[in-house]
């Protein structure tokens, strides 16, 4: 596949179907409400850091798009609270007018139907190569591994430290990141929190919640924690930060 990979600011008119791309993502990752601090106001915000890619055969069909958005950092360390903490971090520098001193990825996301040829390692090396022009010199990226759903109760510490043979990280998505130049930094250990009633969670997952205790859940990275007795259940999500060194 012959790609083209603009920003949003470049063709603005790709913005419906951008966010109408078929997708692969679990109906409860769109619950964080940490969310609505940035995508709703990528158009008007963010376009220079929103990226779509079209295959040249077919110029007006997204294919792919990512997102990454500038934040403050200072002389503190990555943030615990990882992709939510970033998003928050945005959000107040926009508002108070500080200037960004350091950028994140946000999402890598690919036509369903596309997945697995290799489409994510080039929107990875146009997402840095943004970042770059963007006058950056380091990319951060709170990783969601996309093989750790398998392994549900295994803490994410010991996950991200699991290799192959070669040296390269067993979960095929920080393998990419690594070969990119990436460097594991630390553990994002609250990157995502999703809260609901037992009857929201019934909703996104289809499974009945019905005793307190940790529930497996498709997709997840880690147990829902469910709490009968008070009608909620809660997902805190940990990532692995990794930082790309642009330049």
């Amino acid at each position: 596949m012959d790609l083209r990979i603009t920003t949003l600011a470049e063709r603005p008119e790709l913005e419906p179907q951008m966010w109408s791309m078929p997708h692969s993502w679990p109906a409860f990752m769109n619950q964080d409400p940490a969310a609505n601090l940035f995508y709703p106001v990528v158009a008007g915000q963010y376009a220079k850091f929103a990226l779509v890619a079209v295959d040249r055969a077919a110029p007006d069909v997204i294919v792919a798009r990512a997102f990454f958005v500038p934040f403050v950092l200072g002389d503190d360390e990555l943030p615990d609270d990882g992709w939510d903490g970033v998003l928050w971090r945005a959000t107040a520098a926009r508002r108070r007018g500080s200037t960004p001193d350091a950028v994140s990825a946000l999402e890598i996301t690919i036509k369903a139907d596309l997945q697995g040829k290799g489409l994510s390692t080039v929107m990875l090396d146009a997402m840095r190569a943004q970042a770059a022009r963007l006058g950056f010199s380091e990319l951060f990226a709170p990783v969601r591994p996309n093989r750790k759903h398998l392994q549900p109760r295994v803490p994410m510490a010991g996950y991200a430290a699991l290799r192959r043979e070669d040296g390269l990280p067993v979960d095929p998505w920080l393998r990419v990141h690594v070969r990119a130049g990436g460097v594991i930094d630390k553990i994002a250990r609250r990157s995502m929190v999703v809260a609901g009633t037992l009857e929201e969670w019934r909703g996104w997952t289809g499974l009945p919640f019905d005793r307190t205790g940790d529930v497996e859940v498709p997709g997840a990275l880690v147990p829902v924690h469910c709490d009968v007795d008070h009608g909620r259940a809660v997902y805190v999500e940990p990532n692995v930060w990794v930082r790309h060194r642009l330049r």
